[in-house]
């Protein structure tokens, strides 16, 4: 299956931290030989470039919001303008859960604000982008979509931010929907679900949480990423539908406290 295997092309969102998930995904697509356009909302994503292009892989930067249809639009026309298509799409672009949430969730002025931002920037996002580089794939007949969830919502929960867990949910059920849907044009559409990773944006409290898994320390934005690289090519053809968690087997841990 993988002889004659050409040049993908791969677009991976909210790719703009040097320790996240996005530019670990991106390195290992990279690495594999496809060509990758990654994005994010501020400038620092110029900087990730010359990154992989240092390494040698071939890649493009993005500055946009994914929660507008413009952004999207940005981003699709970059890769099919630099490479001629689209191959792949790592949707990791997101809102980390808020450190301090209870107010915007249980009431208070900002609490709707929260919600749809973070429905809009989680959930959106995904959808927008999805439904943009469906018709691509369509025609070529092949398309590797993953989209990055979390532990939060899809398979557990913490007190204090219901919008995060409900958009998280929400990916899975898109998901496997998308994957209904694409399966019969040969594209595969899953979902990988992380733990506590030690990401830039990791609390100290999150990093403590990481020590009280079973495997006793936070994962890796490379950890996740080699899922997602898998996930992407091209041996995960019979792969669809499903989601993957990464979280060093804390959610499935009876016994707590010890």
């Amino acid at each position: 299956m993988t002889e004659n295997r050409r040049e993908r092309v791969a677009i991976v969102t909210g790719a703009g931290s040097t320790a996240g998930i996005g530019f670990a995904s991106a390195r290992l697509i990279g690495a594999a030989g496809n060509r990758v356009v990654i994005t994010s909302t501020t400038d620092r994503i110029l900087d990730r470039v010359a990154e992989l292009r240092d390494v040698g892989i071939r890649a493009e930067g993005v500055v946009a919001d994914l929660t507008e249809q413009a952004g999207v639009d940005a981003v699709v026309a970059r890769a099919t303008d630099a490479f001629g298509d689209v191959d792949i799409l790592v949707n990791n672009a997101g809102m980390t859960a808020v450190s301090d949430s209870h107010g915007s969730t249980r009431g208070g002025g900002g609490f709707l604000g929260h919600w749809h931002a973070s429905l809009d920037r989680n959930l959106t996002t995904t959808f927008l982008m999805t439904r943009a580089v469906t018709g691509l794939m369509e025609s070529s007949r092949y398309g590797r979509i993953v989209n990055v969830s979390s532990v939060s919502g899809p398979v557990a929960a913490y007190p204090g931010d219901t919008a995060y867990h409900a958009a998280k949910a929400g990916i899975v059920g898109l998901t496997r929907s998308t994957a209904i849907d694409l399966a019969a044009a040969g594209i595969t559409v899953n979902a990988v679900a992380p733990g506590w990773i030690d990401t830039a944006s990791a609390s100290e409290r999150e990093r403590r949480m990481g020590k009280a898994t079973p495997v006793g320390r936070s994962g890796t934005a490379e950890e996740v990423a080699y899922v997602i690289a898998f996930l992407a090519g091209e041996g995960a053809s019979y792969i669809s539908g499903q989601l993957i968690t990464v979280d060093g087997a804390n959610s499935i841990a009876e016994e707590r406290g010890r």
